[in-house]
């Protein structure tokens, strides 16, 4: 009984919740962006092993899977579509993409919140490297709905990676 009290300390009974969280852009890699860190949505935080099959002469029961390199997919950003007075540079950069094809990468962060006694501290955090726009679109205008206008972007990266906190 006492080794599963001991466990019972060691797994977290209440896992993190998803509806605390911010993403900060990194221009340059260094200076974060003041504006773009509210989002709605952050999906594509995922990364496969990219495995290549041999098959060794002689053996038919079984072939080798090997590691070959690993792929991510694309960071998905959603938020209301902005309408503030100070430009966003999110939007500049975007513009950039799409209109002159010119090229920005900067480092994004994604952090995790939780609420601790009411103070809200970070608890994890996934650092995307040199992303830049890939797509971009705006939710459809409807004049039967009373809706919010959904800007989504997506993020290409070389690599991310969790940092503990």
């Amino acid at each position: 009984m006492e080794a599963l009290e001991n466990f019972k300390s060691i797994v977290d009974p209440n896992p993190a919740l998803s509806h605390r969280f911010g993403v900060f852009f990194f221009a340059g890699g260094v200076l974060p962006n003041p504006i773009d860190f509210r989002f709605q949505k952050v999906s594509g935080l995922s990364a496969e092993v990219q495995t290549e099959t041999i098959d060794s002469g002689g053996q038919n029961l079984h072939s080798y899977r090997l590691p070959n390199k690993v792929n991510y997919n694309n960071l998905v950003l959603e938020r209301g579509f902005s309408k503030g007075i100070i430009p966003s540079p999110l939007t500049i950069e975007i513009n950039n993409t799409f209109s002159r094809f010119k090229f920005s990468p900067s480092n994004v962060l994604v952090t995790l919140y939780e609420d601790v006694h009411g103070v809200t501290l970070p608890i994890s955090a996934w650092l995307f490297m040199k992303a830049y726009p890939v797509k971009w679109s705006v939710s459809t205008f409807d004049a039967h709905a009373n809706t919010i206008v959904i800007d989504t972007m997506e993020l290409a990266y070389t690599r991310f990676q969790t940092i503990a906190i």
